[in-house]
């Protein structure tokens, strides 16, 4: 008889843990930071469960190179934290994208800058979507707007982190990764042989030729080759792995971006709107790197104004006005932990109309 999936109750933090280990995470290591201490409260327990390896670390910088280290030897390796913590993390991050690594890391955004405080924030999207360490390069960012997405989007981290052999963001926010909803998990038994073999992990050599995994380069013109092999990665990924979620856009006049927990609320406000005769629809990108241009600019082809919908001082604003240069574009937003209400944004659209 073929095993039925069941939903549960779960926060978005537990989701992405308990997707993490279905996927075949073998591998954790973080440290504690709220709003994400559920995450490595719940990889403690079911790791342990699974006999898999889980490390608190003593602090974000061990965490992520600790990632490195599992990563170098072929196995799915996660850490997770929340802004302040992962700024810490970004050197290691800039070495496991340099060393050709694949490993999935979890950002459930706080407000800052600095310590900031614990409230939701959307105000990491630069760092994330623009490398945020030394050096050129990019890794895929995936954020969900609820606790079931943000299970699914981590199973996907895992995957596209292998194909391309890259560091994968999953950026997430304290509301999606807090809030407590239904979830259809995945079985275990469709992931059974899906993590593919790795011929470049080290494994101890066994009579091949030794695989060496390094993001130093020393002899001269060899880093410049290297970089240009990455930038064809990253024009694959662009080209490729664009995800975008569309709400009443086949013919709308006036169109709602924002992401994230925002998009939940950006959807009742165009709920609102259309209730008053207002023809407004929603886009909602999932991957903010690649930003998804294609599709944007798509649903923005016969719109009358744009708004985007932050909770930042405006920060994906900025590539929204990249991929549609000569749209009117106003922004709302709001920084701090604040949030912004479907009738604000009912408000605010109505305003510019």
């Amino acid at each position: 008889m073929k095993a039925k999936k069941a939903k549960v109750l779960m926060s978005g933090n537990e989701a992405m843990a308990e997707a993490a280990i279905r996927a075949g995470c073998y591998f954790y290591a973080g440290y504690p930071i709220t709003p994400q201490n559920e995450i490595p409260t719940y990889m403690a327990r079911r790791m342990k469960e699974e006999k898999r390896v889980f490390i608190q670390a003593e602090s974000e910088l061990s965490a992520i190179n600790m990632v490195f280290g599992a990563s170098a030897t072929g196995v799915r390796a996660l850490t997770s934290s929340s802004s302040p913590g992962i700024s810490l993390k970004q050197e290691g991050i800039s070495y496991l994208a340099g060393a050709e690594l694949p490993a999935v890391i979890i950002n459930v955004m706080r407000g800052g800058p600095g310590l900031g405080n614990i409230a939701s924030s959307q105000s990491d999207y630069f760092q994330s979507t623009r490398g945020g360490g030394h050096g050129d390069y990019f890794t895929p960012v995936l954020a969900p707007w609820c606790a079931e997405e943000a299970a699914c989007l981590v199973v996907l981290g895992f995957d596209l982190a292998d194909y391309y052999r890259t560091p994968v963001l999953i950026l997430a926010d304290a509301i999606t990764g807090q809030m407590m909803e239904p979830v259809t998990m995945p079985l275990k038994s469709e992931f059974k042989n899906k993590i593919p073999e790795k011929s470049w992990a080290l494994t101890g050599a066994k009579g091949r030729a030794q695989n060496i995994a390094k993001s130093f380069f020393l002899k001269e013109g060899a880093l410049e080759i290297h970089n240009q092999k990455l930038k064809n990665k990253w024009e694959k990924i662009k080209n490729n792995e664009q995800r975008f979620f569309s709400y009443k856009t086949d013919d709308a006049k006036y169109l709602i971006i924002a992401y994230g927990s925002q998009a939940r609320i950006a959807w009742e406000a165009v709920d609102i709107l259309r209730e008053q005769k207002i023809k407004a629809g929603l886009f909602r990108p999932i991957s903010l790197w690649p930003y998804p241009e294609k599709g944007l600019q798509n649903c923005a082809k016969n719109v009358k104004k744009i708004f985007v919908v932050e909770q930042s001082l405006g920060q994906m604003l900025d590539d929204v006005k990249l991929a549609l240069p000569g749209k009117e574009i106003k922004f709302f937003g709001k920084t701090g932990g604040g949030i912004p209400s479907a009738p604000e944004i009912v408000k605010f659209v109505k305003r510019a109309l």
